[in-house]
Formats: structure tokens, sequence, C-alpha cells
């Protein structure tokens, strides 16, 4: 199991706001989540995507389309990947490590 943060960022929108953009992502995240080959947390700054490597990797590509295919021309997207292989880790299990530590 792996867990992407991931930020796609569309470049020359004619305004500031990207919102619709955002609702796009997560319009095809709700998606796969409804397939059950993901879980994913919008937070204020980012996207986080839980799910086999493989998959994230799809899921990824699918996400950095989204803005192309409403007309943008240029689209920057961060990754980071949390591939971890000894144990299990799910988003939910590294908060609750993080709120044990921090009593």
């Amino acid at each position: 199991m792996a867990i992407a943060d991931v930020t796609i960022i569309p470049i020359g929108t004619e305004t500031a706001s990207v919102s619709e953009y955002v609702a796009a992502v997560q319009s095809i995240l709700k998606e796969y989540e409804r397939e059950g080959k993901i879980k994913f947390q919008l937070t204020p700054m980012n996207t986080i995507i839980e799910g086999e490597l493989s998959t994230l990797l799809d899921v990824i590509k699918t996400i950095h389309e989204s803005p192309f295919e409403k007309g943008i021309k240029r689209v920057a997207t961060n990754i980071r990947i949390d591939d971890r292989r000894d144990k299990t880790s799910t988003m939910e299990s590294k908060l609750n490590s993080v709120n044990l530590h921090s009593r």
C-alpha cells in the first residue's frame, strides 16, 4: 500500500481561482474510490491518495490530464510517494502513530 501526495497546478487559467479544476479532479478520484481502487482525502493545499502503487500511478496520470481536457495548455503536477513495504501503512495508521506519540 502506498500513499501519494499530489498537487495538480493548471497554468494559464483566466482567473486566480482553480477550484473548477480541483473539483474535476475530485470527481475522477471519487469514481476510483467507488470502484474500491483507492482512498483519498482533499486538503486545502493538495490531495492525499492511498492505494497500490501501480494504481496510484494510473490515477495520477488520469488526474494530470484533467485540466488539459478543460482547455488548459500547461499543467504542473507535484507528486510525493510514500511506499512502505515492511508493513501495511495507511493514511489513518500514519495519523494514529503520530497522535500516539504526541501525548
